[in-house]
């Protein structure tokens, strides 16, 4: 999305001023047609791939895995409608060194992108909307946009779902690097987000009689350090971090995350942390 150049006597763009038509542009061109057929066949897949999310840990394998291919973000946010007037229940999902549960509790706290954004999307007759939230955006003071800057996630694409009176339900906002996102990712966000809808919230539902046929991991799978090194890891934290937080080396803390990757016969950090989610090593 390019800005028109600003003279003395002209405003500076809007950061949702472009973004109203992005949706437009596509489906003019051709919406899926403009699709190449491997972006086909991965949004077929990431389709059925939904359909089989039923807890936490499935979502965050799906988000984080194969739904990459189709819109590359650096930090997924999912918000549910919590009561009124706005208030939200918020989860975020990434893979990067980002304390998730602060940043999702941040991006609750926000009066000054969140609301705009949200704004942005209703005036936008609730289709997608690109935000720009760098430097030059007037929401750059944020503590959402300084986070994301910090990331080189500047980009943000949001969509959400309705009730029948036209109230927010839910809301999603893919934060990308600029070269990351076009027109086509808030094309793709409009055909995925009924979906990415339906998988989350049927992660928030228990399930009680499924649930008692569960049984809890083994307690001695995992070692008290590792179960701590282990929660550091969800957080997003590097070993340099632990080891800071945990007053260890980071050499130690390589040795206890290989020892993890192994016990949990997984092969890097985010399917440890998966694979804890699914045995209830680890509670979101």
């Amino acid at each position: 999305m390019h800005a028109e150049p600003v003279t003395a006597t002209q405003q500076p763009p809007h950061p949702f001023e472009a973004s109203a038509t992005l949706l437009e542009e596509q489906q003019e061109a051709g919406g899926l047609a403009r699709i190449d057929p491997l972006e086909l066949e991965s949004l077929v897949v990431n389709l059925d791939s939904s359909l089989r999310v039923h807890a936490r840990h499935h979502f965050f394998n799906w988000t984080q895995g194969s739904l990459q291919s189709l819109i590359r973000h650096e930090v997924l946010v999912c918000a549910l409608r919590n009561g009124e007037p706005m208030s939200l229940h918020v989860e975020s999902f990434s893979t990067l060194q980002l304390d998730l549960g602060q940043f999702s509790e941040m991006f609750r706290q926000d009066a000054a992108l969140v609301p705009h954004l949200i704004k942005a999307w209703e005036e936008n007759h609730r289709q997608p909307v690109i935000c720009e939230t760098g430097d030059k955006s007037p929401y750059a003071a944020s503590p959402v946009a300084r986070e994301l800057s910090r990331i080189g996630a500047t980009r943000v694409v949001a969509h959400g779902t309705h009730d029948a009176a036209g109230r927010l339900t839910s809301f999603f906002a893919f934060a990308c690097q600029p070269a990351e996102l076009a027109p086509k990712q808030a094309y793709l966000a409009a055909l995925l987000v009924p979906f990415l809808h339906s998988a989350w919230v049927r992660t928030q539902v228990s399930w009680p009689a499924e649930a008692a046929g569960l049984k809890p991991a083994v307690a001695s799978l995992l070692t008290t350090r590792e179960m701590e090194i282990l929660k550091w890891l969800y957080h997003g934290k590097s070993n340099v971090e632990i080891g800071m937080i945990l007053t260890i080396s980071p050499l130690t803390v390589k040795n206890h995350v290989q020892k993890i990757l192994r016990k949990l016969d997984v092969l890097n950090r985010t399917q440890a942390v998966g694979k804890a989610l699914a045995l209830r090593i680890l509670t979101a």
